[in-house]
């Protein structure tokens, strides 16, 4: 129903110093294992390339295998990078995704950003900086209708046919980190992944704008499903929690941040590690499980969005990270659901 309250976890496949990549991929899907028996709704996987700040090349492909190891929880991606991929693609393996899991996949996309997989994969900058429009277009296309083709700027093809069909309508979130992708999204009625770098006041602004510009396309906002992205870390008192929180996130984000390496000559600063782990701490769920659920709640109240993914993994080890799934599962997400 479009009033629930949804939360999910995030996975990033976070490249902590000291765990190999296939620890830290095992890991994810233990947490993604743990999380459904916790009881979260879903499950969102981020895509990365090149950067220990995600080891998870492939959203879609470990979306995959999650599905597989759960039976009950729904699995997207947070996101998919359209700039550098072919929409079609994506559409062909999110469609085959919907029918093999009976319809507990969820697409994800984004822009990304003009960062050096555009120069590897050979998408170029001009994918990055003018073609999202036009990617999210022939997706849409190809996710809605029996036969795509394409003479546009970038995409030019004969007709085909897109085998498989999803089962069902398929209507992508778009991760909005800008007043442009907010506009993108509004003017095709479609939902926003807000990111967990901002607050409860800069999402609310940005559900403000959209909702203007979704008006003035004649979309109907009711129900559109929005998803807000944060961090959640539970102990037995927010001091606690946020002691470990502020420890163990600079040992991920110092290298991790660093990884981001422009395709061009543009300057590229990366935040200081310890200052946005402070702020990590401060926007979003560290503390008691009180704390917590106080937290989640007040979002839901500012900005509307009834949908709330969080990043779990910032103590840096897949135990501890499974601790928190369980602990979010049984000491806060009761409190948030009976207050909703």
């Amino acid at each position: 129903m479009a009033d629930e309250v949804r939360v999910g976890v995030f996975l990033v496949a976070a490249g902590f110093p000291g765990y190999g990549h296939g620890q830290v991929l095992s890991g994810a899907v233990d947490a993604a294992v743990a999380a459904e028996r916790a009881g979260f709704d879903d499950v969102w996987i981020a895509e990365h390339h090149f950067m220990s700040y995600g080891v998870c090349p492939s959203a879609a492909t470990l979306a995959a295998y999650v599905l597989g190891r759960t039976e009950r929880v729904e699995v997207g991606t947070a996101v998919s990078v359209l700039s550098s991929g072919h929409p079609i693609a994506l559409a062909e393996q999110a469609a085959l995704l919907d029918q093999v899991s009976g319809g507990r996949f969820r697409l994800g996309v984004g822009r990304g950003g003009p960062w050096v997989d555009l120069e590897v994969f050979g998408t170029g900058i001009d994918r990055f900086e003018n073609g999202f429009a036009e990617s999210l277009d022939l997706l849409l296309a190809a996710l809605t209708r029996d036969r795509v083709s394409a003479k546009g700027e970038t995409f030019r093809f004969r007709e085909v046919e897109m085998v498989p069909k999803p089962g069902r309508p398929m209507r992508p979130v778009i991760a909005s980190t800008s007043p442009g992708t907010v506009e993108v999204a509004a003017a095709r009625g479609l939902p926003m992944l807000l990111g967990m770098h901002i607050g409860d006041q800069d999402k609310a602004a940005m559900m403000e704008g959209y909702a203007g510009a979704a008006a003035a396309h004649g979309h109907d906002l009711t129900g559109i499903p929005h998803v807000a992205a944060g961090v959640a870390y539970v102990a037995d008192t927010t001091s606690e929690a946020v002691a470990t929180m502020k420890a163990a996130l600079p040992r991920w984000l110092e290298p991790g941040l660093a990884g981001y390496r422009p395709v061009d000559d543009r300057a590229y600063l990366p935040r200081d590690a310890h200052d946005y782990a402070d702020l990590l701490c401060r926007l979003h769920p560290v503390g008691s499980p009180g704390h917590c659920a106080e937290t989640m709640l007040a979002t839901i109240e500012r900005t509307g969005i009834r949908h709330l993914i969080f990043l779990v993994e910032g103590a840096g080890d897949p135990e501890l990270t499974r601790r928190n799934i369980t602990r979010l599962g049984a000491e806060v997400l009761p409190l948030v659901r009976a207050s909703c």
